[in-house]
């Protein structure tokens, strides 16, 4: 079964061997229905009988499973220990985490060379990334939109510069520019693609699988956005070895108790601040802070800061929405920023008597 399975896969299936159930990848999943991979074939299997109340232990794209061998309808008796699992924020106001895709190696960032660079958009996708587990690469989708060589290695520089540690890749499905690099880093593994609507995600599918399997529409030329072609994340195996999952545009990009992703996403940031004169540098006006001094000489861009700010705060909420400790700590540190301005006005205001 060529979909990633393994010998420590099967020493935690073994349980399920006993009952006499199936193993199997989850390919696609589809209102409390899914589509698996079994080494007798692909099979429609219900997920009733593993349908948690945690949000995040719901059957995913990606997902190893244990199904019944035979039957109609058959089911989903058990979910195997997931090893990677990209996770965002809901847009519902119940504080839940979604799982877009599970066990996966690479997570490919498609950013559109066709619309103006939105790199505090990619800083999100690549702490969504680093929190998985899984390894980031940066893919620069229709670099043959682009009119000049030099123009496309500024962009490249500027992505670097945005998302250290990471692979930056400029392709083009159109003239083949990148591919084959690209398939020789997918055909390792599992990957999957994320992105908004109209980067591109789809046409690079189709590019990898050799065929055009995904649904492709053209974007708006307006704004480059185009609409979801890809209405479910689909697992396939690539021609070339490896297996790839596609998805729907991402509309949001919320983070979810990602700060170890906010860390490795602005490294260089976190490295600043060990050399900070206070161990608890906010990076703000204190003496001794070896970020702010970067931001004075120029060796770090004020964007970056402003940027790692808002997304520290933000993951800071989202936690802080389940975990009453932390929420605890927010509300004393407000009350002591408080405290410390209304300080600092009266005593400005003594002075000016």
């Amino acid at each position: 079964m060529p979909y990633g399975w393994d010998a420590d896969r099967e020493a935690e299936f073994a349980p399920c061997t006993a009952k006499g159930l199936l193993p199997g990848r989850v390919l696609r999943v589809d209102r409390g229905q899914c589509d698996v991979i079994t080494p007798t074939g692909v099979v429609r299997a219900d997920t009733e009988f593993v349908t948690p109340r945690d949000p995040m232990r719901v059957v995913c794209t990606g997902d190893w499973v244990a199904v019944d061998p035979d039957g109609d309808p058959r089911f989903v008796r058990s979910l195997l220990p997931r090893r990677t699992a990209i996770v965002r924020s809901t847009s519902s106001k119940r504080s839940e985490g979604q799982v877009l895709a599970t066990n996966i190696d690479h997570i490919v960032i498609c950013v559109s060379l066709a619309v103006e660079l939105d790199l505090g958009r990619i800083e999100r996708f690549l702490a969504l990334a680093w929190e998985s587990g899984a390894q980031p690469l940066v893919v620069l989708t229709k670099a043959d939109l682009v009119p000049d060589v030099t123009g496309l290695s500024y962009l490249v520089q500027d992505v670097e510069t945005t998302a250290p540690g990471v692979q930056v890749l400029p392709v083009s499905s159109t003239t083949g520019e990148g591919i084959e690099v690209l398939r020789a880093i997918v055909a390792d593994g599992t990957s999957v693609l994320l992105g908004t609507s109209g980067a591109g995600k789809s046409t690079l599918a189709n590019a990898l699988l050799g065929e055009d399997v995904m649904d492709v529409r053209a974007t708006r030329d307006v704004d480059g956005k185009g609409r979801h072609t890809t209405t479910t994340r689909n697992l396939l195996v690539l021609p070339g070895g490896g297996v790839l999952i596609d998805t729907p545009g991402l509309r949001g990009v919320g983070l979810w108790d990602a700060a170890t992703g906010v860390n490795q996403v602005f490294s260089e940031i976190e490295d600043l601040a060990q050399q900070c004169r206070f161990h608890d540098c906010a990076h703000e006006a204190e003496p001794g802070c070896a970020v702010l001094a970067a931001i004075e000489d120029g060796a770090l861009p004020e964007r970056r800061l402003e940027s790692y700010r808002k997304l520290v705060r933000e993951n800071q909420r989202i936690v802080a929405k389940t975990d009453a400790r932390l929420r605890a700590e927010i509300r004393r540190d407000w009350k002591l920023k408080g405290a410390e301005g209304r300080a600092a006005m009266q005593a400005k205001r003594g002075r000016l008597r």
